[in-house]
């Protein structure tokens, strides 16, 4: 028979026991909490939160996790579109005279250039032998700034006195053939589509409160055909990249395609970016290693810097001649995710790593190149980079960080990819992040917000041509009306063997000089009606 001195213990224990599994619980339940408002912050933050990664700058006399360091801190730093249009059976028609031969309508509005071609019989010593007795007319419209205009070709039909034959009158040279686009129409919808996100469904109420009639489908198609035009400059284009001793790539969400019913398939762009500043929006309908493998192939032989997306440094593992480079940006990224929970310890490494980019900022004041540069970078970097890294061990190993805290996290983050973000140290062509990339694909993201999405898996292909080809003007200064417009003209003529001449880049060093350009700015004004 038990005592009630047994009883009492027994049931002390069964309590005890009970506390130690109602204290797991909490605990348990207070990490699940904290981890779910580290999850509503982020939310919150990426809503309303500042978008901007400058920090204000800090006090370099306090001290550091990494020493006493008094020098002082410096933050740094498609398509095609398938739309259906319906004609208004009651809408009043136009006038008779408003309709020419290639179906383009339009009201009194609009200025109309003449151009009158004078045949080349007309021009030499056998002159006297021909007469006029007719006109015949090609329409084209073509734009100018905010303004659209037609240009009117009058052509001379020609008869032989002497055996009446009547000698046909040819259509001057257009860049599309059978199309009613001048190439000055060509670019404008390029340009506004791509470099200032203008859709053709506004391009076209544009047009059509300038007094023109035409259809959607017709825009589309116009610009379709051009871009065809321009896929061989963008693919000597890429092959100039791949030529790089160090290569930016990264990857960027598009939805083009249909994937069922009311849905639309999630693709990516990959941006390649070289070492002579040109960027390729290369398309994949995945976000796999495999498409990495498709673009680079056996063409690239060099360093690769990438974010932190595991699929760059598997596909550089199995390529023994490629070196893989970690962003620096990223990397600062984790801490600042961090820095909420912890951030004594964070900003300390938020810290060094501007730190980093003090030296970067007085190397690019210096003009420091080649082996001068490896050579700063040895002395003023390395021993930061080897702090960094010594004090991301000595936390590691004082075990004070649990498991789903931000900052272990940030910590294992870099420390996984120490070798990759070290590579800088050592090749002084290597740039410290992928911050050139990301501000070269930024029309992407902006383009986006304003055409949404691409019908097509093939219209998003064109988006990556012609944004490769636009991107890269920015990055030389050239005007991009300009460029667009001379190689449209250019093209048909030059040599395919020299197609690389095109390229934005030696295109500037070529043709810049002696442009080519539309009936609408090189002939005489006086003729307008």
């Amino acid at each position: 028979m038990k005592t009630s001195t047994d009883i009492s213990s027994a049931d002390l224990a069964a309590q005890a026991e009970a506390l130690v599994k109602l204290t797991s619980e909490k605990a348990l339940l207070q990490e699940e909490n904290d981890a779910l408002k580290r999850r509503v912050a982020w939310f919150e933050n990426q809503l309303f939160g500042q978008k901007s990664e400058k920090r204000p700058q800090v006090d370099a006399a306090q001290l550091s996790l990494l020493g006493d360091d008094s020098a002082p801190i410096t933050e740094p730093e498609g398509d095609n579109e398938q739309i259906t249009y319906t004609r208004k059976q009651n809408q009043k028609q136009r006038p008779d005279d408003c309709v020419n031969d290639s179906g383009l309508r339009f009201s009194d509005k609009v200025p109309v250039k003449i151009i009158t071609i004078i045949p080349d019989e007309l021009k030499g010593e056998d002159a006297d032998l021909y007469e006029v007795i007719g006109t015949k007319s090609t329409f084209r419209l073509s734009q100018r700034p905010a303004s659209f205009v037609v240009l009117r070709f009058d052509r001379m039909v020609l008869k032989k006195k002497d055996s009446e034959a009547i000698l046909p009158s040819p259509a001057p040279f257009n860049v599309l053939d059978k199309s009613i686009a001048d190439v000055s129409l060509l670019t404008g919808l390029l340009v506004d589509k791509f470099q200032y996100h203008l859709p053709l469904y506004r391009q076209h109420q544009r047009l059509t409160d300038a007094g023109i009639t035409l259809s959607r489908s017709t825009l589309t198609n116009v610009v379709r055909r051009a871009i065809d035009l321009l896929y061989p400059i963008a693919d000597a284009q890429l092959a100039s990249i791949l030529e790089s001793n160090v290569l930016a790539m990264d990857e960027t969400p598009i939805k083009a395609g249909k994937a069922g019913p009311g849905k639309l398939k999630q693709s990516y762009f990959w941006p390649v970016y070289g070492d002579k500043d040109e960027i390729a929006f290369t398309f994949s309908t995945s976000r796999g290693r495999q498409h990495i493998e498709t673009v680079l192939k056996s063409r690239f032989k060099g360093t690769l810097l990438s974010d932190g997306y595991s699929a760059y440094a598997s596909y550089v593992k199995a390529n023994d001649e490629l070196t893989h480079a970690q962003c620096w940006v990223h990397s600062r990224r984790q801490f600042i995710e961090a820095e909420k929970d912890m951030p004594a310890l964070a900003t300390q490494a938020i810290r060094q790593i501007a730190k980093l980019y003090q030296i970067e900022e007085s190397i690019q004041q210096q003009k420091l190149m080649g082996e001068k540069k490896r050579e700063y970078r040895l002395l003023h970097s390395k021993p930061l980079v080897d702090g960094f890294f010594d004090w991301s061990l000595q936390l590691i190993e004082t075990k004070t960080l649990l498991p789903k805290d931000p900052l272990l996290k940030a910590i294992n983050y870099v420390r996984s990819k120490e070798t990759a973000l070290r590579v800088f140290l050592e090749d002084p062509d290597v740039p410290m992040d992928t911050n050139h990339l990301e501000r070269a694909l930024r029309p992407i993201p902006m383009g986006r917000k304003n055409w949404l999405f691409c019908w097509t898996e093939l219209g998003a292909e064109h988006v990556g041509v012609i944004q490769s080809l636009v991107s890269t003007c920015k990055l030389h200064d050239i005007n991009v009306y300009d460029y667009l417009t001379d190689v449209l003209l250019r093209i048909n003529h030059h040599p395919a063997s020299k197609v690389h001449e095109l390229t934005p880049r030696l295109w500037k060093e070529r043709f810049a000089g002696s442009l080519l350009r539309s009936e609408l700015f090189t002939k005489i004004d006086a003729a307008v009606e």
